[in-house]
């Protein structure tokens, strides 16, 4: 309701924007514990099969499902942000709206 608060969810979707950038450019920093923990297996166990000849395409395959979904989670998480963002706005709007109606002119 506050200022200081619309400003700290400002800043929080900053920072989920740039999280978002960086997974779809392919970086690991912003991806959970479970999420590097598969990206690490996937790829350990794909370049264990290409170490011996035989394809990686089942370990290619969890690695873009593993980057996809923390894209999905972002993206939720952004979503939630905006839609408090808004819920702050509007009840910051309604009780200014409130205190000007209630003056005496």
């Amino acid at each position: 309701m506050r200022n200081a608060d619309i400003r700290r969810l400002d800043r929080a979707i900053q920072a989920t924007t740039k999280k978002l950038e960086a997974v779809r450019r392919g970086e690991w920093w912003p991806l959970n514990g479970s999420e590097r923990r598969a990206m690490a297996r996937a790829l350990a166990g794909g370049s264990y099969r290409a170490a011996r000849g035989r394809s990686t395409g089942r370990a290619e395959a969890q690695l873009d499902s593993t980057g996809s979904a923390a894209e999905m989670r972002l993206n939720a998480e952004l979503t939630a942000l905006h839609g408090e963002r808004q819920r702050l706005t509007t009840e910051a709007a309604r009780a200014k709206a409130k205190r000007k109606s209630s003056g005496w002119f």
